[in-house]
C-alpha cells in the first residue's frame, strides 16, 4: 500500500530533538525498540483503515515516549490498606519500623560482614546475624533464618524426615495462600505422610496407634487462616511432645504466624505464640517473621541445636537462605522485642 511509504524510518526519527530527549532519559537501545513498536502499530492501523495521508512523526515519537514511560512504571507501589485486615498477605503484610528500614539501608549501601568473621579474620556464616537475638529472646539453643515459612517447613522436613513417617492430624492438612499445601510440602521433602484422626476430631490415641505401628516424626500445623468449630477435638502440643519423647522421636510445630506477644492484650483473639510452643516441648518451631512478628519476609526455625545443625548442613539451606537485607531488617525487629519496644508504636 502506497500510504505505508509515508512512514518515516527509525533512523529518521532518531535524528529528531524529541528522540534525542528520549535517548537521554531511557537510553538508545530502548528508545529504538519503542520507535519500532510505534511504527509497527502505525503500519497495522494503515493496513486496516486504508488511509492515504502521511503519518505525523511527532505522533509516533509521542507514542514511543508513552510506551517508554509505561515500561519504566514501577509495578510495586505503596497503597492504602482499607481492607479491614491488618496483616494482609496481598498488601505486603507487616510494615517495617524506622529502625528496620535504616538497618536495610546500612546493610545495602556498602559492603558488610555478611559472611565474614571480623574477629577471626576468616569466612563466617550469615546465620549468626539473627541467631543470637533469637537465642536471647526465646531461650532456644539455635535458630536459622530462611526466605519464608514455607521454606522453613520444607527444609525441616527435608533434613529430618526424608523417607521417614511424618504423622499429622487430618484436621491440620491445611492449604494457605498461593496454593501452599502441607501434604505437597511433605511429598516434596521425601517424607511419608501418615494421616490420623478425622477432619473434626483427632485424639492422642490416634497418634499413639500410628507410633506403635512404626515410630515417626510428629508434625503439628497451626490452622492459621481457618477454624473448625463445633464437635471438635485435638490433643495439646504438650501431649504430642510427651508422646514424641516416649518414642524417642521429635515434634515439629509449624506455628505460622510468628506471634511473640499475647494478641489478647490488644482486644484480639489469642494467637498461639512461639514461646508457648517451645514451653509445651516442641523440638523445632517454624514461623514467619513478616506476619505478627512485624519484620521482613522470612521464615524462622528455632529449637534443639542437634536438629538445627542438620538443617544448616542440608543443601536446601543454601537455596532457601535469607539475604542481607532481610537479615538486617529482622535483626532490628528482634532488637525491638529485646528492648521492650515491640508493644508500642515505633516511628
Amino acid at each position: 500500500m502506497n500510504n505505508l511509504r509515508h512512514l518515516p524510518s527509525v533512523d529518521q526519527l532518531l535524528q529528531t530533538e524529541s528522540a534525542r530527549s528520549l535517548i537521554g532519559q531511557y537510553g538508545r537501545s530502548l528508545t529504538v525498540e519503542a520507535l519500532r513498536s510505534s511504527l509497527e502499530k502505525a503500519r497495522m492501523e494503515l493496513r486496516q483503515a486504508g488511509k492515504s495521508s502521511s503519518v505525523d512523526s511527532e505522533a509516533l515519537l509521542d507514542q514511543a515516549g508513552e510506551e517508554l514511560t509505561t515500561w519504566f512504571d514501577a509495578t510495586l507501589v505503596p497503597v492504602i490498606n482499607a481492607s479491614g485486615v491488618i496483616l494482609h498477605t496481598n498488601l505486603g503484610r507487616a510494615p517495617l519500623s524506622g529502625a528496620a528500614l535504616q538497618a536495610v539501608r546500612d546493610a545495602s549501601e556498602t559492603y558488610s560482614n555478611l559472611e565474614y568473621d571480623l574477629v577471626k579474620g576468616q569466612r563466617g556464616s550469615r546465620s549468626v546475624h539473627a541467631e543470637g537475638y533469637l537465642q536471647l529472646l526465646l531461650g532456644v539453643e539455635a535458630g536459622l533464618v530462611v526466605n519464608n515459612n514455607a521454606g522453613a517447613v520444607l527444609l525441616a522436613l527435608s533434613a529430618l524426615a526424608k523417607r521417614r513417617r511424618v504423622i499429622i492430624a487430618r484436621s491440620q492438612l491445611v492449604e494457605i495462600g498461593g496454593g501452599f499445601r502441607i501434604p505437597d510440602v511433605m511429598a516434596q521433602s521425601g517424607a511419608r505422610l501418615v494421616e490420623v484422626g478425622t477432619t473434626n476430631r483427632v485424639h492422642l490415641s490416634d497418634y499413639e496407634e500410628a507410633m506403635r505401628e512404626a515410630p515417626g516424626i510428629l508434625f503439628h500445623a497451626h490452622h492459621s487462616n481457618f477454624k473448625i468449630v463445633g464437635f471438635t477435638a485435638e490433643p495439646s502440643l504438650q501431649e504430642l511432645a510427651e508422646l514424641a519423647a516416649r518414642y524417642q522421636s521429635i515434634l515439629i510445630d509449624d506455628q505460622g504466624s510468628g506471634a511473640l506477644l499475647d494478641t489478647s492484650a490488644y482486644g484480639l483473639a489469642h494467637e498461639p505464640t512461639v514461646q508457648e510452643s517451645l514451653a509445651a516441648g516442641s523440638d523445632l518451631v517454624c514461623f514467619s517473621s513478616d506476619k505478627l512478628l512485624g519484620g521482613p519476609q522470612a521464615g524462622i526455625v528455632v529449637g534443639r541445636r542437634d536438629l538445627m545443625e542438620k538443617l544448616k548442613r542440608h543443601p536446601l539451606a543454601r537455596a532457601l537462605r535469607a539475604d542481607k537485607m532481610a537479615l538486617a531488617a529482622l535483626s532490628a525487629t528482634l532488637r525491638h522485642y529485646l528492648k521492650g519496644e515491640a508493644a508500642v508504636a515505633i516511628p
